[in-house]
C-alpha cells in the first residue's frame, strides 16, 4: 500500500478501478480478459511486438544513414529489449496464468523494469527508465491502435489518474462513470479544480510523479477531503474508507431534507444561497439542491476547447437556456474571465511570462472590443427572458470599470436602435478580486449596483501566491489573517453604503468558513451546487451573534493555522459528525 499527499480541490471519497493517462494523454489499459480469449490475445501481443520491432528498425536505419551508427545505438538497445525472450515469457505468463490483458501485462512488466532503473543513482540509469517507457508506449500504441483516450467516451466507473487535465477535458467527464480524478500537477483554485467541484466528484491535484507506480485496473482510493491518493490499499484501509463513503451518503440523505427550506439563521436572518455554474446543464443541480438563483455563471467555458470564437447565437443559446430554466430567480453572468494565452482563435501574447498578471479578464475584453461586444449583446438579449444581472471580472481601477460600462452602454444603444428587446434596468456589478479594488471600495460603491468577492483570485493576489503552482500551494489559504482583513474591509464599506455584496469563491463553499463569513457581514453566498445543502445546514444551525463572536475571535489570531484550527473547533461544536 502506498499513500501519496497532494492538494485537495474537491471533497469526497472515491474507491474504484484506475484509468491511467500519461503526460501525453495515452491510456494505460484495463486489467482482465475473458478466459476463452487467451490464444487470440497472445497472437495480438506477438503482432504488436513485430510491428514495434519493424518501427524501431526503420528508425534505427534512418538515423544510421543520416548520422552514423553511433547515433543509432539507442534504437539498437530498444530492439534488444523488444526481442528479449525473458520479457516475452514474463508477459505471456501474465496473460495465460493471470488472464491479464496484453496491454495491462505489457504495462505491468515494463513499469516494473522502469522502477528498478529509477531507483538506481545516476542520470544514465534515469535515461534507461525513459527508454523503457518509450518501448511501453510503442507497444501499447500498436495494441490499442490509438494514442489518446477521449474521456467523454468512458462507459464504466473509473478513477481518472493523469499527468494533467485541461478544464475542457475535466468538463467532459461524466460523473456517472468518472468517480474522481487525481493529477500529478496543478494547484487549488485552477479552472480544472473549479470544474471538478462543480461536477461534485472528489479530486486531488499536485501529487507529483506517481503514474509509474500504477496501471489501469488497479484499485485505488481518492480522499478528496484530505488530499490523498492510496495505491494498492490493503483490506483494512478499504474497509475503513468504504465505511466513510457510507457515512457521507447518509449525511447527503439528511441534507436532502433541507431542499425546500430557506437558509435562515436561528435568530431569523435570511441568507441568500445561490449556485455557481459553468454549463447550462448545471442549472438542474442548483434547482435540485434548492438554490435561490445563479450567483455566478462562468461564461468563459463557452470559449474553451474551440478553434474559433463563439458567435452571438452560441452565447445567446447557452444564456437563454439558463435564464429560462431559472424562471424568475436571478442569474448573474460574469463576462469573459480568461487570458489571451487560453484563446486559440487569437494570436498568443508575445511576452506573457506570467499570465496571472497579464492580459486577462476585463483587460483582455477591453483590448478585444468586438469579442466583448458580441458577448454583451447576447447577455442583453437574454435579459429580456428573466432576471439577468451582469458582472465584470478583475476590475482594478475606476477607469476600467467605466470603460466596461461605456462599452455596455454602446451595445445597449445599438440594440435599442435595432428594436431588440432587453432589460434597460439591468443591474451591473463587479468582482472584488484584487487588493486595489478593496482599497478603492469607497469609490466603487458609487459606480455599481452590487459586488461579489472572488476569493480564488483575491487570495493569490493578496498573498502573492500563484494558485496553480504546487511548490507554493501550501501558502494559498483563505484562512490567512490578511485575506480575512481584506474581506472584512470590503464588506464593511459595501454594507455602510447599502450596496449588496456577496461572495462567490471557493472559500464560501467550505462550511469551515460559514460562521466566520456570516460574522463578517456576508449575507449572500454563491457556491457550487453540491455545497448548497451543507452551507444551508450551517446557516440554519447558528445565530448571527454567535457568528460575530467567531469573527471577533478570529480577528485576534495571527496565523492561518491558528484560524483554521479554531474554525474547525467551532464548527465541530455545532456538528460533531461533520467530516472536516
Amino acid at each position: 500500500m502506498e499513500r501519496l499527499q497532494g492538494i485537495a480541490v474537491s471533497p469526497g471519497i472515491a474507491i474504484g478501478e484506475a484509468l491511467v493517462l500519461d503526460n501525453e494523454g495515452f491510456r494505460i489499459p484495463r486489467r482482465f480478459l475473458p478466459r476463452d480469449a487467451v490464444e487470440e490475445e497472445l497472437i495480438r501481443l506477438n503482432g504488436a511486438f513485430e510491428a514495434a520491432i519493424a518501427e524501431v528498425e526503420h528508425n534505427r536505419q534512418q538515423v544510421a544513414d543520416q548520422l552514423g551508427d553511433e547515433y543509432a545505438a539507442i534504437f539498437s538497445a530498444h530492439l534488444q529489449m523488444l526481442r528479449d525472450r525473458r520479457l516475452h515469457e514474463e508477459i505471456e505468463e501474465m496473460i495465460c496464468g493471470r488472464h491479464y490483458s496484453p496491454e495491462y501485462a505489457v504495462s505491468r512488466a515494463l513499469r516494473r523494469y522502469a522502477k528498478v532503473f529509477q531507483s538506481l543513482e545516476g542520470n544514465y540509469m534515469a535515461e534507461r527508465a525513459n527508454d523503457i517507457f518509450d518501448i511501453e508506449k510503442r507497444l501499447l500504441r500498436n495494441l490499442l491502435g490509438r494514442a489518446r483516450e477521449e474521456l467523454s467516451t468512458i462507459t464504466s466507473p473509473v478513477l481518472v489518474l493523469a499527468h494533467n487535465l485541461t478544464p475542457s477535458e475535466t468538463a467532459n467527464l461524466n460523473p456517472r462513470f468518472a468517480l474522481g480524478f487525481v493529477t500529478e500537477i496543478g494547484g487549488p483554485g485552477s479552472h480544472t479544480a473549479i470544474v471538478a467541484e462543480g461536477l461534485g466528484i472528489p479530486a486531488v491535484v499536485g501529487i507529483g510523479p506517481f503514474l509509474t507506480d500504477v496501471s489501469g485496473g488497479d484499485t485505488v482510493i481518492i480522499d478528496g477531503d484530505q488530499g490523498q491518493i492510496i495505491l494498492h490499499p490493503d483490506e483494512e484501509t478499504l474497509a475503513r474508507y468504504r465505511h466513510e463513503v457510507e457515512d457521507q451518503r447518509s449525511l447527503a440523505a439528511k441534507l436532502e431534507s433541507l431542499r425546500e427550506l430557506p437558509a435562515v439563521t436561528r435568530d431569523g436572518q435570511r441568507i441568500s444561497l445561490m449556485g455557481n455554474i459553468e454549463f447550462p446543464y448545471e442549472v438542474q443541480q442548483c434547482q435540485e439542491r434548492g438554490a435561490d438563483g445563479i450567483g455566478l455563471y462562468r461564461t468563459e467555458f463557452i470559449y474553451l476547447g474551440r478553434d474559433d470564437d463563439p458567435t452571438e447565437e452560441h452565447h445567446f443559446e447557452a444564456y437563454s437556456r439558463v435564464v429560462q430554466s431559472m424562471k424568475d430567480k436571478p442569474v448573474i453572468m460574469r463576462t469573459l474571465d480568461l487570458g489571451a494565452d487560453k484563446m486559440r482563435s487569437l494570436p498568443g501574447p508575445e511576452d506573457e511570462r506570467n499570465p496571472v498578471l497579464g492580459l486577462r479578464s476585463i483587460r483582455f475584453a477591453l483590448r478585444n472590443r468586438d469579442l466583448f461586444r458580441t458577448q454583451l449583446r447576447a447577455i442583453l438579449r437574454a435579459s429580456s427572458l428573466g432576471d439577468v444581472q451582469i458582472m465584470f471580472p478583475l476590475i482594478t481601477t475606476i477607469m476600467e470599470l467605466r470603460q466596461a460600462r461605456m462599452v455596455l452602454a454602446d451595445v445597449m444603444e445599438d440594440l435599442e436602435e435595432a428594436g431588440v428587446e432587453f432589460d434597460r434596468e439591468l443591474k451591473v456589478g463587479m468582482m472584488v478580486e484584487v487588493p486595489s479594488a478593496v482599497m478603492m471600495m469607497d469609490r466603487f460603491v458609487e459606480e455599481v449596483d452590487f459586488f461579489s468577492i472572488g476569493t480564488n483570485d483575491l487570495i493569490q493576489y493578496c498573498l502573492a501566491v500563484d494558485r496553480s503552482n504546487k511548490d507554493v500551494a501550501n501558502l494559498y489559504t483563505a484562512a490567512d489573517p490578511a485575506v480575512i482583513r481584506m474581506i472584512e474591509q470590503a464588506v464593511s464599506v459595501a454594507n455602510a453604503h447599502h450596496v449588496p455584496i456577496s461572495m462567490c469563491g471557493q472559500m464560501c463553499g467550505n462550511p469551515i468558513y460559514t460562521m466566520l463569513l456570516l460574522g463578517l457581514g456576508i449575507r449572500r453566498f454563491s457556491v457550487t451546487p453540491a455545497a448548497v445543502p451543507e452551507i444551508k445546514r450551517v446557516c440554519r444551525s447558528v445565530t448571527i451573534d454567535q457568528c460575530q463572536g467567531v469573527a471577533e475571535h478570529v480577528s485576534k489570531l495571527e496565523s492561518a493555522r491558528a484560524t483554521r484550527a479554531y474554525l474547525k473547533e467551532e464548527l465541530t461544536k455545532v456538528f460533531p459528525e461533520l467530516p472536516l
